[in-house]
């Protein structure tokens, strides 16, 4: 058997972990990456990357049918159609560039990758098995754990057939005429839309009382009003009990009230969450400590075990790849001797439905929580002219902010665009930042960006524009 040694061995080369490895070769820390799939983990492949691409594909798609029922903009479109195995094929080229520059990225900085499944031995100690080659055991210092998450699946709804996850929504060979979406997260509701926009007849069922639980009311009801306008039919209050088979493929739900019915769907898509990937690599061989299910972790992305850390979604919420990267840069950091821990003022989070919503910090119902007193305002896209000349006047920028002393701690955003305001937001409150500061800032004109000095304005009493 082959047998290796490195100081730092990271097992996933997802967004955290091929950060971690890269900084680490940057720093000269001997890495070894192991990793079963393709390099850049759930996020490049098979999650952020292809949906927004397929997100783009879909607008763009539903732009020009728009322009071919005579757009108020003068543009004409005589014949309007999707060539959709060319769609994915763009998509799949955009993710066979970045995957690619990531494992350019590695070899650059002296990252030795390994292919193949790791299987834990001990804390020191793992073996990588790939089918046709001799086993590899590779002894390290330091065990890096950034194996991720996976979608959660119904017990009675297996996936297979009709039954997909968004992995399987990403690369369609053809589009249903009837798309069902079980979860009105932020995963379901952007593929719904999409696939909307593509021309699929799509209905979303959630057991909530409402589409985008995790975000709070205000922000959504733009979000609601749009899936309306698509023709998106929702059930709140309604649960999935299971597929009913007979003439086609139908799903058999139930209401609030104990009231059963069956909606048709040629494809149904599952997304009601996902949780950490903490099986069928030998974790359970280090006896952690664990946060449910999540592997728990201090806040230098330490576990319970000397020399083992654990970064990204197997460490729980929030599941997102730029928190991975951070702590994956961080433990590299601290490795190589540096004082570093992980304390972010804030994490931003986007959802990118249309509209887009853009979450950062505090909102006024966690303000309250927390027990601060605080001032908060908004200001809306129907007032700014550079919503108006990108057709995209519905939602608003809001503030919220200590009343004592004016330091912000929260920025929330809906409307088109507004992931790109997510940078902005976070920076202030990393920064610092009260409400003057952005109020003086002097900001471009025309452009969304002045919705957020609009905010601020109107939070300290004189908005200008309002």
């Amino acid at each position: 058997m082959n047998t290796l040694t490195t100081t730092l061995l990271v097992i996933g080369g997802g967004p955290g972990g091929y950060v971690a490895a890269i900084r680490a070769g940057q720093l000269g820390i001997p890495t070894i990456l192991v990793e079963g799939a393709q390099l850049g983990g759930t996020c490049l492949n098979i999650g952020c990357i292809p949906s927004k691409a397929l997100i783009h594909a879909a607008e763009e798609y539903d732009k020009a049918r728009h322009y071919a029922n005579n757009s108020p903009l003068g543009i004409r479109v005589d014949k309007v159609g999707i060539d959709l195995a060319r769609t994915v094929q763009w998509k799949d080229g955009i993710v066979k560039r970045l995957t690619g520059g990531v494992g350019n990225l590695l070899k650059k900085n002296g990252v030795q990758v390994v292919q193949g499944w790791a299987h834990i031995i001990d804390g020191k100690m793992v073996e990588v098995r790939e089918a046709g080659r001799d086993p590899t055991r590779i002894r390290c210092e330091h065990l890096l754990l950034a194996t991720g998450s996976q979608a959660v699946e119904l017990p009675f709804m297996p996936f297979g057939g009709p039954v997909i996850s968004a992995t399987e929504a990403l690369s369609p060979a053809t589009l249903p005429e009837r798309l069902l979406v079980v979860g009105a997260g932020y995963i379901g509701l952007e593929l719904g839309i999409a696939y909307r926009k593509l021309g699929v007849h799509v209905t979303v069922v959630e057991a909530l009382d409402r589409i985008l639980p995790a975000y709070d009311e205000e922000l959504v009801k733009p979000v609601a009003a749009n899936l309306k306008r698509l023709g998106i039919e929702v059930h709140l209050h309604t649960s999935v009990q299971g597929m009913d088979g007979g003439s086609g493929t139908a799903v058999r739900i139930r209401d609030d009230k104990a009231n059963e019915g069956l909606l048709e769907a040629d494809r149904v898509l599952v997304a009601v969450g996902r949780r950490p990937r903490t099986e069928g690599f030998g974790l359970e061989s280090l006896l952690l400590d664990m946060n449910g299910r999540a592997v728990r972790i201090d806040n230098q992305c330490r576990t319970s075990m000397r020399n083992v850390w654990a970064i990204g979604d197997l460490t729980g919420e929030p599941m997102l790849a730029h928190r991975a990267m951070a702590q994956g840069e961080m433990v590299a950091e601290i490795i190589a001797g540096k004082r570093r821990h992980f304390v972010p003022a804030a994490i931003p989070a986007v959802c990118f439905t249309d509209p887009e919503v853009v979450v950062v910090g505090l909102s006024p119902q966690d303000a309250e929580r927390d027990g601060l007193e605080c001032i908060q305002s908004s200001f809306p896209f129907a007032a700014n002219g550079r919503a108006m000349t990108i057709e995209g006047t519905d939602g608003f920028v809001r503030v919220v902010a200590r009343k004592d002393n004016h330091l912000i701690v929260g920025w929330q955003a809906v409307g088109r665009g507004v992931s790109e305001l997510a940078a902005a937001f976070t920076q202030s409150i990393e920064m610092g930042a009260q409400l003057e500061d952005v109020a003086h800032t002097i900001h471009a004109h025309p452009t969304l960006g002045e919705a957020v000095q609009e905010a601020a304005l109107r939070a300290l009493g004189h908005a200008l524009h309002i």
